[in-house]
């Protein structure tokens, strides 16, 4: 199939973009079209106008500046997962792109456009959501700043006004002697996830647990935290045992049954998944031990 006819409106400058926004009932923003040319073609999405930002100067760095890794609109997936620097701040990020589809694809698509698509089954809007990360935003009312936990809404929805476009999006650096880890489970490798988990571990100077963080994705109608999850491993051990009692809590947050996976297929995934996310998080933070993070 092609796509429905549209209004193509190449922007310049994100004040243009916004305006075309803000001057058609429903429109599109292209940037990596990884995901939107195949919603075009299928005539799933049939928008007024489609407005490319690739050619609006500014919208392509990454930096680390203020214990956040800061990635313009522009940047695809590729330029983050090779980035030293944001290696050197957050190598979960590495590792969450390296998951995420095919090289062929991550050449082109971009990791504001995948956090603005906001598919439940993606991993980087899992990461975003366990790094307590957010998005900044440009609409004809200004600027403003979105935290991960209030932009994703349900599944390819979020909390965007029409007009808005994200320019940036920000991932916190990993803290000071934490473990990370994302693991997923697909019935293809580069298919969207049955279930993803994203974790970040900080143990005690016993090896205790001081602090988790645990996202999901593919278990629910949107990216979700797990904070019964993060509560049950705070104060652990962290032995295998607490670690097995603490993933049961992912239960109550799977609601994800309809798409030929199974609730409780997708339940007992999910906490295999969280028992392997935790172990690699904390053998690496147990290497990374008394190093700093940018």
């Amino acid at each position: 199939m092609k796509p429905a006819r549209f209004e193509y409106v190449a922007a310049r400058s994100v004040e243009e973009a916004v305006a075309a926004r803000a001057a058609h009932d429903d429109t599109v923003v292209l940037a990596g079209g990884q995901s939107l040319i195949p919603m075009l073609n299928y005539r799933v999405a049939q928008p007024d106008a489609v407005i490319d930002i690739n050619r609006v100067p500014g919208l392509g760095g990454i930096s680390v500046a203020d214990g956040a890794v800061r990635v313009g609109a522009m940047v695809r997936h590729r330029q983050l997962e090779l980035s030293d620097e944001a290696f050197a701040a957050n190598p979960l990020l590495r590792e969450v792109m390296g998951n995420v589809a095919h090289i062929p694809i991550r050449n082109r698509g971009t990791i504001c456009g995948s956090l603005a698509h906001a598919d439940a089954a993606a991993e980087l809007p899992a990461a975003l959501v366990c790094l307590g990360g957010s998005v900044t935003v440009q609409g004809t009312g200004g600027q403003r700043t979105v935290a991960a936990s209030d932009l994703f809404m349900f599944h390819m929805t979020t909390t965007l006004q029409p007009d808005e476009i994200i320019t940036e999006a920000l991932f916190p650096a990993l803290p000071d002697g934490a473990g990370y880890a994302f693991v997923e489970m697909t019935r293809r490798h580069g298919d969207y996830a049955v279930a993803g988990i994203c974790a970040v571990i900080t143990p005690d100077a016993g090896g205790g647990c001081a602090a988790a963080s645990i996202s999901a994705c593919g278990i629910a109608e949107k990216p979700v935290r797990l904070p019964d999850v993060e509560a049950a491993l705070v104060g652990t051990d962290l032995s295998e045992a607490a670690v097995r009692a603490a993933a049961a809590h992912v239960d109550g947050a799977v609601t994800n049954e309809d798409d030929g996976a199974g609730g409780r297929y997708r339940r007992k995934v999910a906490r295999t998944l969280i028992v392997r996310a935790v172990a690699t998080a904390v053998s690496r933070a147990a290497g990374n031990a008394g190093q700093g993070r940018a």
